[in-house]
């Protein structure tokens, strides 16, 4: 089991059943509408899992999170701590503050964190530059591509011939790409991101 960031289509973001997010995606609507904004509906249809297709996102979340903290607090204000951390749905639209929900998710029970993915994007950027992340790193995440190249032994083979302070502490890397490839796909895609 354990806890996977993914992209969500449009069938499960509208579904208002049991394992849907149409609660949340209604409340956000309305708290949008509240601030003069569009409603966000053009969610595109979730796509099989494919690697390599950039057409869905899948990440399981299995290392210690301690280094990112550490790294966070070294290198970014609290607000953008939150803006990176705090949230627990992303959405592809540029809020100029995270929008807070009255209803739980599959990942909260009573209320629910919204971030737009340009914001998430600008801050996973800044810690993607002060460890110098390898252009190496996956790009399309489909189905575990980030997970799998960190554990099985290619960000280390890379590490041995290219070290820099991305390789200091893999773990750390691993999330800071974790969040950037998740906004990126989020941009590209229209489709919201959450943890599962």
């Amino acid at each position: 089991m354990g806890i996977y960031l993914v992209s969500v289509g449009a069938e499960e973001w509208f579904d208002e059943g049991e394992g849907g997010w149409g609660e949340v995606a209604s409340s956000l609507n309305e708290e949008l509408g509240r601030r003069g904004l569009p409603p966000y509906e053009s969610v595109p249809e979730k796509t099989d899992l494919v690697r390599g297709s950039g057409q869905a996102f899948e990440e399981k979340l299995i290392p210690s999170m301690d280094g990112l903290v550490a790294l966070c607090q070294a290198h970014l204000p609290p607000d953008a701590v939150e803006t990176l951390c705090g949230w627990s749905v992303m959405v592809p639209m540029s809020l100029d503050e995270e929008i807070w929900l009255p209803v739980g998710s599959s990942y909260t029970e009573s209320s629910t964190m919204v971030a737009g993915a340009p914001q998430v994007l600008e801050v996973a950027e800044r810690l993607a530059a002060a460890i110098s992340l390898p252009r190496e790193t996956p790009e399309m995440c489909d189905n575990l591509d980030l997970t799998m190249w960190f554990m099985d032994g290619s960000a280390k083979d890379l590490a041995a011939v290219r070290p820099g302070p991305w390789s200091d502490d893999l773990d750390t890397a691993f999330y800071v790409a974790l969040y950037l490839r998740a906004a990126q796909h989020s941009i590209r895609r229209g489709c919201p991101i959450v943890y599962s």
